[in-house]
């Protein structure tokens, strides 16, 4: 899941207190086979991850109203970072502000939408691997999709539960292994 060299780059940035926890939980699904963190396996990483391409990169955006209340404030993104994905296991994680140098946006000027979604990718994917998917959303729907388990606290499929939110509208998944669908 995790390549034995990891390579975390900009762990200063602002956005990386949103990875922390996620690494945290990785690290010790790799140390125990059996250990369900809200509803996430080691062997359902590991699955998907071997359907990628060799090299590959995976995104993240999320967006919130920065004080979480008024409808009217504008969006600013709280989650942004990249996996770079080789052979199957993540062997890089960096924030989105690892590619403003490379024409991103700053971080505060980016916005849900179409355009800043097609630049990040864009700049992704020139810079270190093609997106083989891209999670857009709120910040309601991803603490819903990384922290929801069966109830018992034991694992769910979290790819059909992702699917299941892009198909009700509440995220946008974007990239070379998304399989789109038409009704």
């Amino acid at each position: 899941m995790l390549a034995e060299e990891l390579s975390v780059i900009n762990a200063e940035s602002p956005l990386w207190h949103s990875m922390r926890p996620l690494l945290n939980a990785a690290l010790q699904l790799e140390q125990d086979e059996s250990f369900c963190w809200h509803g996430w396996s080691k062997a359902q990483i590991e699955g998907f991850l071997r359907t990628l391409p060799p090299h590959c990169t995976l995104v993240v955006a999320v967006w919130a109203n920065a004080s979480g209340k008024a409808a009217d404030e504008q969006e600013m993104l709280q989650v942004g970072w990249v996996a770079e994905v080789r052979a199957g296991e993540v062997c890089a994680v960096r924030t989105l502000d690892a590619f403003v140098e490379a024409g991103l946006p700053p971080i505060q000027q980016l916005e849900p939408g179409i355009e800043h979604a097609l630049e990040i990718m864009r700049v992704v994917r020139m810079q270190l691997a093609p997106v083989a998917v891209a999670l857009f959303t709120d910040m309601e729907t991803w603490q819903e999709w990384v922290y929801t388990d069966d109830g018992r606290g034991g694992c769910v499929d979290k790819g059909a539960m992702l699917q299941s939110l892009a198909h009700e509208g509440r995220c946008v998944l974007m990239g070379s292994q998304i399989s789109h669908h038409h009704s």
